[in-house]
């Protein structure tokens, strides 16, 4: 039977859950960030997401599950999915598996960037209200390391990346937790990333150039997972970056880690004892992973972050009352 179309739903519809940093405009929700995710449940046989992909140059890819069931790969090189499934009611999952590091995803207009332009469900399906995502509120901001890069493989393009293969969509799953991953390949604290992404010093609380990254309530725990790729960081300008997030975060906990090479360790843990805030800590990961639970000697693998994620999971319980 051909889709016959019906009611069209607006990105910000409140039947839709949009999780992770979402920049809002009229009609449309965009992340630049893999693991971001929407979801939705629906009563009916079929609903056409929409997507905005003029102009983009790399295609995102998306994984997109329903009822539970296998993700399937999705590559955003056209504007409408259609889902398809028997008559009755479906949950459906979509998470940004990868927005391309090297393509521009920080200055509109996008090279690359999940640009989510709604629903039109078929004439006889409706959408449902789903609940909103419970369970403490937990924010990652890091590297192509939180970001999923080369996880699957070396392949240096999305083919070798999956956001949600990350330690820290791992990390919050496994804490029930809604969250926010942040991630930007090359990006240091004073280092520009890749895809124009400017210093996190500079990023930090903004969700790309021109829009900033508002917040209803603010995160129970802000995790850090920045450095490594700086060519050179004194504790003095770490320092300057955890007073940064801890303007724009006053009540929330601060978990600083250490690069899981170990690199700029003494510097980090040097930047959280001069700022002397109680409510912000270091965490030293060496040994959490070597260079055989890497892709590249560089990016963990699937198992590495798991591994990573086993580690903060236990790290983080205490911050969080458990």
């Amino acid at each position: 039977m051909a889709f016959v179309p019906g009611e069209v739903v607006a990105a910000a519809d409140p039947r839709i859950v949009l999780e992770g940093q979402w920049g809002q405009q009229p009609g449309i929700a965009t992340t630049v960030n893999s693991g971001s995710r929407i979801s939705f449940t629906f009563n009916g046989e079929r609903v056409q997401a929409l997507f905005d992909v003029d102009g983009l140059t790399v295609p995102p890819h998306l994984w997109i599950s329903l009822d539970d069931g296998e993700p399937r790969l999705y590559v955003v090189d056209q504007p409408v999915i259609e889902l398809a499934a028997e008559r009755g009611q479906h949950k459906v999952e979509i998470v940004v598996k990868d927005v391309n590091e090297h393509a521009n995803r920080w200055n509109p207009p996008f090279g690359c960037a999940v640009v989510f332009a709604g629903l039109v469900l078929d004439q006889d399906t409706r959408l449902r209200l789903s609940g909103r995502p419970g369970g403490p509120r937990l924010e990652f901001y890091g590297d192509s390391i939180t970001q999923g890069v080369r996880s699957l493989s070396a392949h240096p393009e999305s083919d070798g990346a999956d956001g949600s293969k990350s330690y820290a969509y791992l990390t919050a799953r496994a804490l029930g937790a809604s969250a926010y991953q942040v991630g930007f390949g090359r990006q240091g604290i004073i280092k520009p990333g890749n895809g124009e992404v400017p210093p996190g010093t500079e990023s930090f609380g903004w969700n790309y150039a021109g829009s900033r990254a508002e917040r209803v309530e603010q995160p129970d725990l802000v995790v850090l997972n920045l450095g490594v790729n700086d060519d050179t960081l004194t504790a003095a300008q770490y320092g300057d970056y955890l007073r940064r997030v801890r303007a724009e975060y006053g009540d929330s906990k601060i978990v600083a880690l250490s690069p899981f090479s170990g690199k700029y360790a003494d510097e980090i843990e040097a930047a959280v004892k001069l700022v002397g805030d109680q409510g912000i800590r270091y965490v030293g990961t060496e040994g959490w992973i070597t260079e055989d639970d890497c892709t590249d000697r560089v990016h963990p693998s699937v198992e590495g972050h798991a591994k990573i994620a086993a580690r903060l999971v236990e790290e983080l319980k205490a911050d969080l009352g458990r």
